[in-house]
């Protein structure tokens, strides 16, 4: 059934190209029956104006008579075949004719009183011959003696019928022609708009599928061009998708894994203060050390989840002043001194005599610091290295915090930043703490740089302009 574009393009192109070809026709049509008539006119005329002369010739020199030369100059009609050829006298009446049919006596032919007034003594005139029915076309010369006097004239008539069927023929021709043009283009056109529409409604179809969860959907690529590119930007975006939603599942299952496993520690410490009651102050002390120490981790998980959906959102927001970046960094690790004593690591930090001042936000800056430490402690065994050095120049500021932990293998490197993304998924974590932090960084106008190497480390480099 034809429908959509394909109709829409049969009514509208359909419609000009018809247009078109019915104007080329009927000016064709047109010019074929003018220029036939134009040739029969023009040969009427050629020997009317022979004859004519000839005429005049044979009346002054073989007899005087106009009869008897009208009579000759009938005889002597080369092409009696083709026309009828009839003299007429001074006043229009028929004097004798090459077909031997005499004309009705008192009717004066149009063609005769239009020669008869016109300068060149020559009148054209078609029609229909009111005793026959016929059409014809009709010239009339006027005839002259040798003095130049007005002695008759010679009228040529012929019919019109072949002339009008060879016209016929031509118009009907072009008429199949253009028929036949009309033909191929609708279905050449249907041909190539099926080509267009087919893939696009597969494109539609395979579009609701993945609308609908199916990110498995998958169109064949059928032709290399817009539609081919159209069909690999579809795919391409269906495994995106894909990607994007096992990122997401994981995302939710390691959140909840985070979620689940400092909840765990508090409720069983809660149950043993509650069970061995206040007097075990060993235990209570113990315990409530744990409970504080996995609510701040509830605390940073909860924050770092906000504050990703306010960066989704558009509402993450900084509040800018001049800050020592020098004693944020320095607050960050001081708070991971007593961290890197507890899980046995070396943590190195030159602190420099002074950095230049910059423009930021100091807590989100601090939160920077704060959230690479923590991955590189993290993804360090006992026994790594942590190292933090800095540097500057006129107009910028760079943080380099180095560990020799399990780093990032090269496929992962590129994607590290992205949200939801985690490499490794024997370590905890959300999988959206850098793409905060790569986009506290942006905001502040800075670049946030990682290399790694697999088994040897990871460097995190941080650069700020200053003020």
């Amino acid at each position: 059934m034809i429908k959509g574009i394909t109709k829409r393009w049969l009514i509208n192109i359909m419609c000009v190209i018809f247009t078109i070809l019915v104007v080329i026709w009927v000016f064709f049509a047109f010019s074929i029956h003018s220029y036939y008539y134009r040739m029969l006119d023009q040969a009427l005329r050629n020997t009317a104006q022979s004859n004519a002369n000839n005429f005049k010739e044979m009346l002054g020199s073989v007899t005087p008579d106009f009869y008897a030369t009208a009579k000759d100059s009938v005889e002597g009609f080369a092409d009696k075949n083709k026309m009828e050829l009839i003299i007429l006298d001074r006043n229009g009446n028929a004097v004798i004719t090459s077909s031997g049919f005499m004309p009705e006596e008192g009717s004066v032919p149009p063609d005769f009183v239009l020669a008869d007034s016109s300068a060149d003594g020559i009148g054209e005139w078609d029609g229909v011959n009111s005793a026959s029915g016929e059409k014809i076309m009709a010239v009339t010369k006027m005839l002259k003696d040798s003095d130049g006097k007005v002695v008759g004239a010679a009228r040529y008539v012929i019919s019109l019928s072949k002339a009008d069927m060879q016209v016929a023929i031509y118009v009907l021709i072009s008429g199949i022609i253009g028929l036949a043009i009309i033909f191929f283009v609708i279905m050449s056109g249907i041909y190539f708009t099926n080509s267009i529409v087919i893939p696009v409604r597969e494109v539609g179809s395979t579009a609701r599928r993945i609308a609908s969860g199916d990110f498995d959907a998958r169109i064949e690529k059928q032709y290399d061009d817009e539609i081919g590119e159209l069909c690999d930007t579809i795919n391409y975006m269906a495994g995106e998708l894909g990607a994007a939603e096992r990122m997401k599942n994981d995302f939710i299952s390691s959140v909840s894994h985070e979620i689940r496993t400092p909840l765990t520690a508090i409720k069983g410490w809660g149950e043993t203060i509650l069970s061995t009651g206040p007097s075990d102050k060993e235990t209570l002390s113990k315990g409530m050390s744990v409970i504080i120490e996995e609510t701040e981790r509830l605390s940073s998980m909860v924050e770092e989840l906000l504050d990703f959906s306010r960066m989704q959102n558009g509402k993450f927001k900084l509040i800018m002043d001049k800050v020592d970046i020098l004693a944020e960094l320095g607050e960050a690790v001081l708070m991971f001194s007593d961290r890197a004593h507890r899980e046995g690591l070396t943590f190195i930090y030159n602190e420099p005599e002074s950095l230049p001042t910059v423009m930021g936000d100091r807590n989100r800056l601090k939160q920077v610091f704060v959230n690479i430490l923590d991955n590189a402690f993290k993804y360090s065994n006992a026994g790594g290295i942590v190292t933090v050095t800095t540097s500057s120049g006129s107009n910028y500021v760079k943080i380099s915090i180095t560990d020799t932990g399990c780093g990032i293998p090269q496929a992962d490197l590129s994607r590290v930043k992205e949200k939801f993304f985690k490499g490794n998924s024997t370590r905890r974590g959300s999988g959206i703490g850098l793409a905060v932090t790569d986009e506290i960084i942006c905001l502040h106008g800075g670049t946030l740089e990682i290399e790694s190497e697999e088994s040897k480390g990871t460097t995190v480099i941080i650069a700020l302009p200053s003020i």
